[in-house]
């Protein structure tokens, strides 16, 4: 049995969790928006078409946050087809995913769902086909009280008060050639820079974030972030990151040692970004939004052979199983470990789109990636302690990868420890130990382990609890020291308070 240690000291924090790490993504894309959140019609929706399983599942999660309506999509979007009497709105090509937009859910409709699902808006301007006039026209009908033309306009369509959005993502993906309006590092940076001038003409309380490379692979890499900053480094507050992983070729352990390249994207993110903080003398620091991260290639296939301008296909339904739940476990233990500079996070995407939320016609459920995502989002608040792990590694693509992943966070007002961890090895139990005699008057509340040998169970309709977390008495104190056993290809969740 391998053997790791954590070591913790509770004066050592790292910083404190920004809630919208734990954020999500709805984009207009397959059946995210239409049959996921939004079913008119639908026995389980409700007078507005909102669907309230899903509701209840997003709840249970505390969401905190959801970026809207894109990615892709946004690039081509013009919002004020999805705004005002249904009857008017027009249905669209949307040459991002070759399908019909019909605009019959849009701006003022996710906004009520916003408050239903208690969370907060993200909101995307569209820097691909149009720019810095269509943004403010957007910020000035979503922010400002009354008066002018688009908050007057917002009034007529039912929405007496502004929805004082405060976070907005300048474009989405702006140096992928896939994107609409692709552009090069000058190009966007110089857009970025003016846009985010105006809008703040506009609210000076916004936030924004600029686009980063779309992924560690991206040949622009690097010298696109540098760019891009040292053109829109005094408007931007924040710096986009993307990735998604998979396993198609089945080498698990190279696929759970994807958390690995994530910590070097954001390692190497953060660098450029001081890079430039220097090269500018500027006081200012720029943190990071890792807006869109996933597992994503099981539907790869099936996409290949939908049909073109239909409405809200079966698009990007990845079915996830055990080893994806670990790596999302990881992947969340990742970005809390650089919580000092991630402050924001989007899941990608929330329901049905490589999503651990599924719908059908009769009912919603859980996904295995469900799991280690709520309870972060649920247990992982506080301070994050800085968190050593002394645990053997393998060799994997990515480098040397560490059997176990972990991280402690504090929450001294409710005065709990909270440790995330995922056993990767696939053979062996692992026993970890860490010294709590700072903690001395702590005890074990529980133990919660998703710990299903098959790798490649899934969660269905039929079967929405094939794969599912349960109680563990692996882990005990004693004189002051942590010691529990975490079984083979495991996540587990362990909580202590007094």
């Amino acid at each position: 049995m391998k053997q790791a240690t954590i070591h913790i000291d509770r004066n050592f924090k790292l910083a404190d969790v920004d809630e919208r790490i734990y954020g999500s993504f709805i984009e207009h894309l397959g059946r995210a928006v239409y049959g996921g959140i939004y079913q008119p019609g639908s026995p389980l929706s409700d007078e507005q078409g909102f669907r309230s399983d899903v509701l209840a599942l997003i709840r249970e999660a505390k969401v905190p946050l959801v970026r809207y309506p894109g990615g892709n999509f946004v690039s081509g979007y013009h919002w004020e087809d999805g705004v005002g009497p249904k009857e008017q709105r027009p249905r669209k090509l949307d040459l991002a995913w070759s399908v019909i937009e019909s605009n019959q859910f849009g701006l003022n409709e996710f906004m009520d769902w916003c408050k239903k699902a208690g969370t907060s808006p993200m909101m995307a301007v569209n820097l691909g086909t149009r720019g810095a006039e269509d943004a403010k026209n957007l910020i000035e009908y979503c922010n400002i009280e009354k008066g002018s033309y688009y908050s007057d306009l917002r009034r007529s369509h039912g929405a007496a008060d502004p929805y004082g959005i405060k976070l907005w993502c300048l474009g989405n993906e702006m140096d992928g050639p896939w994107q609409m309006g692709h552009k090069t590092a000058e190009e966007y940076g110089r857009l970025a820079e003016e846009t985010g001038r105006i809008m703040r003409m506009v609210d000076p309380e916004i936030e924004l974030v600029a686009c980063g490379s779309s992924s560690l692979s991206m040949p622009t890499f690097g010298s696109w972030e540098e760019t891009v900053l040292e053109h829109c480094y005094d408007e931007a507050d924040y710096l986009s990151l993307h990735t998604y992983y998979g396993n198609p070729e089945d080498k698990t352990p190279d696929f759970l040692a994807s958390s690995v390249a994530m910590d070097d994207f954001i390692r190497s993110v953060v660098s450029i970004c001081d890079c430039v903080k220097a090269k500018k003398r500027s006081r200012k620091q720029i943190n990071l939004s890792f807006d869109e991260w996933n597992v994503w290639y099981h539907s790869n296939e099936d996409d290949k052979k939908l049909e073109r301008w239909i409405q809200a296909p079966h698009q990007l339904e990845d079915v996830y199983n055990q080893e994806d739940a670990l790596l999302v476990g990881s992947m969340l233990i990742t970005l809390l470990r650089h919580a000092d500079r991630v402050k924001i996070a989007c899941l990608a995407q929330l329901v049905n789109v490589i999503a651990p939320i599924m719908t059908s016609d009769t009912g919603a459920w859980r996904q295995t990636i469900f799991y280690p995502y709520m309870y972060a989002s649920v247990y992982g608040r506080g301070a994050v302690l800085q968190t050593v792990v002394d645990v053997p590694s393998y060799e994997s693509v990515y480098g040397d990868a560490p059997f176990l992943d972990a991280v402690v966070l504090t929450d001294e007002e409710k005065e709990t420890l909270t440790v995330f961890a995922v056993n990767k090895d696939l053979e062996e139990s692992m026993t970890v130990s860490c010294d709590l005699r700072q903690y001395a008057d702590y005890r074990i509340l529980e133990h919660i382990e998703l710990a299903e040998p098959d790798l490649k169970a899934v969660n269905t309709q039929l079967c929405p609890d094939n794969v599912c977390p349960k109680k563990s008495d692996e882990s005990r104190i004693e004189d002051g020291r942590l010691t529990a056993v975490l079984k083979p290809k495991s996540w587990n969740v362990i909580r202590l308070g007094k």
